[in-house]
């Protein structure tokens, strides 16, 4: 993996900051055809990659069911997207690998943990975790605004209350609003940081600020790869979230692809002339 980095670890706040590319919303589903083509090539690795997302989504579901705490369902099967940009670096690893015709064996997604720049993946992820984490207590600040310190009795009780009433209908368009502010966080900080660190070992602050700058330099593709990317996992769920077994390989290569699409390649380093000392 060191072979593919052309900076080393540490030194993200000298280094030239990545050129961003304009891109039109064709190249947005053409990244996305090819994120498919990358799932397709071997469909069996990259679910079994995978399956640790919906089984943690379950588990999730289970535990807030047994707790007393039906009012975080829905937040957290949203909220968990936040992570999906960490989740799926050994996706992004693959893609790069058959980009260059090499190997794309499952065990290579593991190979991420040799990277230089994990310190810095680390700390995004740490970060992303954060924002996850926020996002819960918000939507439990929300819930109890509504509707006091009181958990439902009943999950159909509690649908049928948010369905039917105007506090329900408040929870319902106001969180959306507020998770939504939440996602377009997560989207400009790191819509290409992770596949960009696993390239370019230019440090965590160079990877958020770039992908800052390919969100304002691209407002409407990357709104739509957002639109894109929330529809995508809202359908991976719908089946307890065992769809997600494909939805996000799909979108973790397709996000590779938008990265190449996104940031100009790095320039070759300049060779360095070795001055020849006169005899004396």
């Amino acid at each position: 993996m060191a072979n593919f980095h052309v900076y080393a670890a540490g030194t993200g706040s000298n280094v030239e900051q990545p050129a961003i590319r304009r891109i039109g919303v064709a190249d947005v589903f053409d990244a996305l055809r090819l994120g498919f083509e990358d799932f397709w090539d071997k469909p069996s690795h990259y679910v079994f990659l995978c399956l640790i997302y919906p089984v943690v989504g379950v588990f999730l579901i289970t535990w807030t069911s047994g707790g007393n705490a039906l009012q975080l369902i829905y937040p957290l099967v949203t909220g968990f997207a936040l992570l999906g940009p960490f989740a799926a670096l050994g996706l992004y690893e693959i893609s790069r690998r058959r980009e260059q015709h090499l190997d794309t064996s499952w065990k290579h997604a593991f190979e991420v943990r040799q990277s230089p720049a994990m310190p810095a993946i680390a700390v995004l992820g740490i970060m992303l975790m954060a924002l996850f984490v926020a996002w819960l207590f918000t939507a439990q600040a929300l819930f109890a605004w509504l509707y006091g310190d009181t958990a439902p009795a009943s999950y159909t009780a509690f649908i049928n209350d948010v369905l039917t009433t105007q506090r329900g209908w408040t929870l319902v368009i106001v969180g959306n609003l507020v998770g939504l502010l939440f996602a377009l966080v997560a989207l400009s900080t790191t819509v290409v940081a992770f596949p960009l660190l696993l390239d370019r070992d230019i440090g965590a602050y160079a990877a958020v600020e770039t992908s800052a700058r390919a969100i304002m330099a691209n407002p409407v593709p990357m709104l739509l790869w957002g639109l894109i990317v929330a529809a995508g996992l809202v359908l991976g769920s719908i089946p307890l979230l065992v769809g997600l077994a494909i939805v996000l390989p799909v979108l973790g290569h397709s996000t590779w692809h938008l990265y190449r699409k996104l940031i100009e390649p790095a320039p070759a380093p300049v060779p360095v002339k070795k001055s020849r000392k006169r005899a004396a």
